[in-house]
């Protein structure tokens, strides 16, 4: 299967913005099945690009445009070929727990034990384990993650605009509602206090009707990715109750979403902003609208009075939340 992706990332300005340095992560992977066969990217006003890979493997394009402007757009596109991939065994292995341990873990898989930014215990997680008998793993770690998958999707209702992009967990499970990036910071804390490497995967998940998933079409995805020894990396995706497979396309891997956040920067003005961001994964047999589909994710507020160029500063730019 050949799906192609079109990601547009567009930031307005109050004002006229002197400067904007950012970073993106937007190339899909090659691997685990999937494989990139053509990837562009583009700027309006242009900008010279700039690439580099990251310690976890995701490739990194980078710009400083110093033109004055007062719209930045960003737009990815995408082809990505995906194999159809063998289903996970109902159960793992009886003594999998036991395989924990440095002969079969490397330095990286250690890491991923650790508590992050996004992904940590807090007392609100432990009072949702508690309360949901989570406290340890049932079963062998392969059950475990599905019974953890299906009772995450079951507590919390999807609803965007609960949580900010920079939210911490507290917020969602206080709310008992979020959105995919919430979810997966959920699942992989959990799963990092049972003993489990576990880390958070940026992507695009291709929608189709007859799935009625609960994740947005027009956003990026987040699910999350666990390690066990004798099966490798299994990716579960909470937000719509199942095992990552075909339609979950890869882009970033990181401890939580500050490791691969889709766009990332500062500009220099003194001036408010609005960010919108379109997505559109489709099957390289149907046409590729080209359409206007961006939705504003944060509207500008009153405008502000201009400053002199002594007074302006570098403000950070929006961030887009993972839905």
């Amino acid at each position: 299967m050949f799906y192609s992706i079109r990601h547009i990332t567009r930031f307005r300005y109050s004002g006229p913005v002197h400067e904007s340095v950012m970073e993106l992560r937007m190339q899909p992977r090659s691997e685990s099945g999937q494989t990139l066969r053509n990837f562009q990217i583009a700027t309006t006003p242009r900008a010279q690009l700039y690439a580099y890979t990251d310690h976890f493997g995701n490739a990194v394009y980078h710009f400083n445009l110093l033109r004055q402007h007062t719209e930045l757009r960003i737009e990815a596109l995408s082809v990505i070929e995906v194999k159809d991939q063998e289903p996970l065994p109902p159960a793992a292995d009886t003594l999998e727990w036991e395989r924990y341990n440095s002969f079969n873990l490397s330095s990286e898989q250690y890491d991923l034990l650790e508590a992050s930014q996004f992904a940590k215990t807090s007392p609100e997680l432990k009072r949702f384990m508690l309360s949901r008998d989570l406290n340890a793993p049932r079963g062998d770690p392969l059950t475990a993650l599905r019974h953890l998958n299906g009772v995450i999707y079951d507590a919390f209702e999807y609803e965007a605009g609960v949580t900010q992009v920079h939210s911490p967990i507290a917020q969602a499970l206080d709310a008992g509602r979020g959105v995919c990036q919430d979810f997966a910071h959920i699942m992989i804390a959990i799963a990092r206090h049972w003993g489990m490497p576990a880390r958070y995967v940026s992507g695009y998940l291709f929608h189709r009707l007859k799935d009625k998933g609960r994740s947005s079409p027009d956003a990026t995805h987040a699910w999350m990715e666990a390690y066990l020894p004798s099966l490798g990396w299994v990716g579960f995706d909470p937000t719509n109750n199942i095992a990552a497979a075909e339609r979950h396309i890869r882009v970033a891997i990181g401890r939580d979403y500050a490791d691969v956040p889709p766009a990332r920067g500062t500009f220099k003005g003194d001036v408010d902003s609005e960010l919108g961001v379109a997505v559109r994964v489709e099957p390289t047999t149907a046409p590729v609208r080209h359409e206007e589909f961006l939705r504003v994710s944060k509207p500008m507020s009153a405008p502000n009075k201009p400053l002199s160029s002594q007074q302006q500063s570098y403000y950070q730019q929006q961030q887009q939340q993972q839905q």
